[in-house]
């Protein structure tokens, strides 16, 4: 376990502002586990082996997050979420409360003999979510999915099939309800053909591709 209850001065962050690691006494951090300045470890939480996270991130309280996980600069993983692996977060990631990501496509205790399955009776497969994506509190991603940029994945949903960037996907199983921007707002149409989209909070405009998935208009 790492030194619990650190408080230390690690590095200058972001415009100057002081970067500051801190780890819960209760977290159980594993010793070879990789974290960036900043990072907020809280009550509960475990990060095992040979995770990575980069630099101010924030593990809640009771959140778990699994061998090897891979999570991006800026990222929030909220109280009891699970983030099992091999998932790989990208930058500016939200995992809210008690969301799951899951990693066992056929889950099973016992092989067909009976017998307890071991780590070499399966093979974890992984959630990916890119870069400003958001997982509501309660929600499922069923691996293997890869969530899109800065998609909005509601509260209580389940996926069991990739997300488009931007994209804004509602429930059990999840199914695309309209389209949100970086600010996390759902998009108002703009024309009367349902290509371009605007944010009403930024100003920025949108358009729908070819494929079908949206992009911001220069």
């Amino acid at each position: 376990m790492r030194d619990s209850g650190y408080h230390g001065d690690l590095d200058m962050g972001y415009r100057g502002r002081r970067m500051v690691l801190s780890i819960a006494d209760s977290a159980d951090v594993a010793e070879n586990v990789v974290i960036g300045a900043g990072c907020q470890i809280w009550h509960l939480a475990q990060i095992r082996e040979n995770a990575a996270l980069g630099e101010n991130c924030i593990v809640g309280r009771g959140a778990y997050v699994g061998s090897g996980v891979r999570v991006g600069a800026n990222s929030k993983i909220q109280n009891y979420a699970l983030v099992y692996e091999p998932a790989e977060l990208g930058d500016g990631t939200f995992i809210g409360p008690a969301a799951v990501l899951t990693n066992d496509l056929y889950p099973r205790a016992v092989n067909p003999d009976g017998q307890r399955k071991d780590g070499h009776d399966w093979e974890p497969v992984g959630v990916t979510v890119l870069e400003g994506a958001s997982i509501g509190a309660r929600a499922v991603c069923v691996a293997p999915v890869t969530i899109g940029r800065w998609a909005m994945i509601a509260a209580g949903s389940t996926v069991t099939k990739d997300v488009p960037d931007f994209a804004l996907v509602a429930g059990t199983p999840a199914r695309q309800i309209g389209w949100v921007g970086r600010a996390g707002l759902r998009l108002e149409q703009i024309d009367d053909t349902g290509e371009e989209w605007l944010c009403t909070s930024t100003g920025v405009k949108y358009r729908v591709t070819d494929s079908l998935t949206l992009e911001e208009i220069e």
